[in-house]
């Protein structure tokens, strides 16, 4: 009886759907017919098999064992046969996403398809370099392309939504998320989180190889007090809408199906339960019409806020306030039936939510073909293919910021010298793939040693001087960092003697930046300082590589180490990318999109400050004015700061006039020129700065950039366009608008600007 009741049900769906597509030919929008689609679909559901679809699980079993009979599991699976999951998360591989999606399909009453969630942040098995490495490449294109390749590789294995892009904007290098983000400025935050959703989301969703993306975490997360990870934020309105806000908007803009909500309490409303977010301005002022899923448990932690009495009372507070799916805190399946009995939740938001979840998998094609993303055959093709490691090699060179390069001791000769690798991270294949590396294969890396290798002409060794962990990495970043054991360092230091070159390769492992790994210290862990000072002393010839998924505060090694290359956490390919760059093969272009400090009492630390009412240095005997008594005020290497291996010189800034009105833009033109003896590439920035306003503004923002490739003595004409949409911001009216007043426009190849104009907005 129930299978027929099953088919009756099936054919009654199918006979609607294909009513809506007869309708829909006179429809102008793809929209609209999937949204008569979904009305045809909602008429068919009780409220239980709604709250169903607002219910995700993380993988609860083993799907080639046994069925769960007891415990947690069991009801899961339970709950799974009858409808009321909409979502999991972390079943991976086409054949095991099959399996679960037939029990949703085959098994249950309205066999609606569920939406299959994964953390793709920077690759599922090939693994790109880390977000704020791949930031640091300003290349939108390429970054795009990474995302892409992303997702063809998780789509392979059923994979039809990540949990990307992370669009915090954060300011503190102690946060270990910074990693996964695009560093501290909004303005290229909103370009590269357009880009991330474009790659993951493509111009059609309901291909095979496209998933929907994920803006997160909404908000304000980046600005954890103190730097640690789900802490208290409390910020200006000013700040949230200047600075956290436009890489979300930017998101919506490029279609982007689904949010996150964040952790922390935003000025003391948790960001799970805030109306304000994401009622107001998310659904509300920016049209928003995917749906928002909760981060890990936020709704159930909530209680642990102190801002919900209990469970149920967070489940209404959720529901009501613009949450629309629990990730495993249990709460809506187990709460939301009895609130919309008691009269406590309206059935219109449960009927709202659910209608933008349905949406979502019918954009994404799941009710055409549920089985579209469990091709085991098409993910042996993809996995790892020639393209995609392509691809990631490619954003891996590109990410690399060259940050020191003395008496040009890079690139090296590609003969005749004798080099030592040294450090813990020269001949890893693990630490490089950083945090948040999906289903990448442990020391699936391609080694600094392993790229260095493929080029024949010089004698190379490797001495590992001090290990940077004990044992196996885990969560517990305390338990796993060498701090004891010497023993390795007279060693190195021998081997140090007489070599032409040592290529010190140190920084963080790659579990010490991501989720829950805040720092209370930006230095070298463990005893690699020690390591590099001792080397120092016997051969001053060393190129330091760093990897590592934050700002470090490296002043001794920048005064003293003549060549400092930031290579992050660079993925799969890291070691090829490396050895390109450090052998001249590819000329370094990467810039910082994160202040690097001197030490950790600078932070936090970024280039958009405001000035202050005594910014500078009065003269006399005076200490009162805003500054270290210990350290200078200035970064280590400031915002947009990177070299090149030949050298760019900007000259003749133009303004075509001084007076922006409503009727005319202003063009500014400069002149850049390749003045070294190597082909490069240069990301010549704009930046702006509005000398007075309603609210305070940043010294500079910003504005613009273009990169541009010049062979040795070439010289281009380079220019920007100014208009009034440029110089709006949030304003002391509660708006965005451009007001009049005096402005400063700045031109170089950093935040550190070296031309300088005016102008005046009528």
């Amino acid at each position: 009886m129930n299978t027929l009741k099953n088919i009756l049900v099936l054919f009654l769906i199918v006979v609607l759907a294909s009513c809506s597509k007869n309708i829909s030919k006179m429809d102008a929008s793809e929209s609209s017919m999937i949204s008569k689609k979904v009305d045809s679909l909602m008429g068919l559901m009780t409220l239980s098999e709604k709250i169903g679809q607002m219910n995700q699980y993380n993988g609860f079993w083993d799907v080639t064992g046994p069925v769960p009979n007891e415990g947690d599991a069991a009801n899961k699976y339970d709950h799974l046969k009858k409808g009321l999951v909409g979502s999991m998360l972390n079943v991976l591989g086409a054949d095991e996403v099959r399996k679960v999606q037939k029990i949703a399909v085959e098994e249950t009453r309205l066999g609606i398809p569920l939406i299959i969630g994964f953390d793709v942040i920077h690759g599922y098995k090939t693994l790109s370099p880390i977000p704020l490495a791949e930031s640091a490449s300003w290349d939108l294109e390429a970054i795009e392309n990474s995302a892409k390749m992303a997702a063809e590789e998780a789509a392979s294995a059923g994979i039809n939504w990540t949990f990307a892009p992370m669009v915090d904007i954060s300011r503190d290098a102690r946060w270990g998320r910074v990693m996964e983000g695009a560093g501290e400025d909004p303005y290229l935050g909103s370009l590269i989180a357009k880009a991330r959703v474009k790659g993951f989301q493509g111009n059609n969703l309901s291909l095979p190889y496209t998933i929907a993306a994920c803006a997160k975490h909404f908000a304000g997360y980046g600005f954890a007090e103190a730097g640690r990870d789900y802490n208290t934020v409390d910020v200006s309105i000013s700040t949230l809408y200047n600075t956290i806000l436009p890489p979300f908007k930017a998101a919506v803009e490029a279609d982007v199906k689904t949010f996150m909500n964040a952790f922390n309490i935003l000025n003391g409303v948790p960001a799970t339960g805030n109306r304000f977010l994401q009622r107001d301005i998310l659904k509300g002022a920016w049209g928003f019409k995917g749906f928002v899923v909760s981060d890990w448990g936020s709704m159930g932690e909530m209680v642990t806020h102190g801002y919900a009495k209990d469970g149920e009372e967070a489940a209404k507070m959720a529901v009501n306030t613009g949450s629309d799916m629990d990730m495993e805190s249990y709460l809506y399946v187990k709460y939301l039936e009895k609130l919309v009995n008691d009269g406590l939740v309206d059935i219109a938001l449960i009927d709202d939510t659910v209608k933008r979840i349905l949406t979502v998998k019918f954009e994404l094609g799941l009710f055409d073909d549920p089985y579209k993303y469990c091709n085991s055959a098409r993910e042996k093709e993809i996995t790892g293919n020639k393209k995609i490691h392509e691809a990631v090699l490619d954003v891996a060179k590109k990410s690399i910021v060259l940050l020191k390069n003395e008496n040009q001791l890079l690139p090296l000769k590609k003969e005749g010298l004798n080099i030592v690798v040294m450090g813990p991270l020269g001949n890893d294949k693990h630490s490089p793939l950083g945090s948040w590396r999906g289903e990448a294969a442990d020391n699936s890396a391609v080694s600094l040693m392993e790229g260095l290798q493929l080029y024949t002409g010089n004698s190379i060794t490797h001495q590992m001087g001090v290990k940077l962990t004990e044992g196996l990495p885990n969560f517990t970043t305390e338990t796993i960092i060498n701090t004891t054991d010497r023993t390795g360092i007279t060693e190195a230091v021998a081997a140090a003697k007489n070599k032409d070159v040592v290529i010190m390769v140190l920084g963080e492992h790659g579990f010490q930046s991501g989720e829950g790994r805040s720092r209370t210290s930006l230095s070298l862990p463990g005893l690699q300082q020690e390591l590099l000072e001792a080397v120092y002393k016997v051969n001053k010839n060393i190129v330091l590589v760093l990897m590592n998924g934050r700002p470090l505060a490296i002043e001794w090694a920048d005064k003293n180490i003549p060549a400092i290359v930031e290579a992050w956490h660079l993925g799969t390919e890291s070691g090829n990318a490396i050895a390109q760059v450090l052998y001249g093969d590819y000329n370094p272009s990467g810039k910082l999109t994160m202040t690097f400090p001197r030490n950790i009492g600078q932070v936090p630390i970024y280039y958009n400050h405001k000035n202050t009412g005594r910014p500078t240095y009065p003269g006399g005997n005076s200490v009162f004015w805003s500054h270290y008594i210990d350290e200078s005020n200035d970064p280590l290497y400031e915002f947009g700061y990177g070299l090149s291996y030949t050298t760019f010189k900007y000259e003749n800034l133009k303004l075509s006039t001084n007076s922006l009105t409503e009727n005319n833009d202003i063009e500014v033109s400069f002149t850049l020129t390749n003045t070294g003896n190597f082909e490069g590439k240069e990301v010549a920035q704009l930046y702006i700065r509005d000398l007075y306003a309603s609210l305070a503004r940043p010294v500079k923002e910003l504005k613009g950039f273009e990169m541009l490739s010049l062979k040795p003595n070439e010289s281009k004409q380079v220019s920007f366009r100014i208009d009034r949409k440029m110089l709006e911001f949030y304003s002391a009216n509660e708006k965005w608008e451009t007001e009049p007043g005096d402005f400063k426009v700045f031109i170089g190849g950093s935040s550190k600007t070296v031309l300088e104009g005016y102008f005046e907005c009528k």
